[in-house]
């Protein structure tokens, strides 16, 4: 079954790719490599999902801000690739930053959002490795970011 398939069959309704907001590029090609810059929580209907884990959201709420975060890190990648997401060979790496509470010990679980729809998108394509990072803060006061590194075809 094709990643776009997998992408009809789950039912998975993919973002638009946004465009930086900073002096940077949203993705960038080196070699066979497709490294995406880190992609915020932002829900469905656009609005930033902010808050700490372990204060105002749960780890739950973390798990699905993740998981918003790799919906538009692949539509980052099928931009990239110029929708064509057969070039894309496997992903290799997910970095997770979570805004969360001193206290706060699953970070795991919360990158788990982002890794499950990688998974469920590319299949074994879609098994990478990752770290889960807690942090006191991230921009614009989002609860969770996550980069990508791709490899391609």
């Amino acid at each position: 079954m094709s990643f776009e398939e997998n992408i009809l069959k789950n039912n998975i309704i993919l973002p638009e790719a946004k465009a930086p907001v900073g002096s940077y590029a949203a993705t960038k090609i080196v070699g066979k490599l497709l490294f995406v810059s880190g992609q915020i929580s932002i829900d469905e209907n656009g609005e930033l999902i902010k808050g700490k884990i372990g204060k105002e959201l749960t780890t739950e709420d973390g798990y699905n801000a993740a998981k918003r975060c790799g919906l538009n890190i692949v539509s980052q990648v099928k931009n990239a690739c110029y929708n064509d997401l057969s070039k894309i060979r496997s992903c290799v790496k997910l970095t997770g930053y979570v805004n969360s509470t001193n206290n706060f010990m699953e970070q795991p679980k919360v990158i788990n959002g982002a890794s499950d729809i990688i998974a469920s998108i590319f299949g074994d394509a879609g098994i990478h490795t990752r770290a889960a990072v807690s942090t006191n803060s991230l921009p614009l006061g989002v609860s969770v970011e996550v980069d990508a590194i791709f490899e391609l075809i």
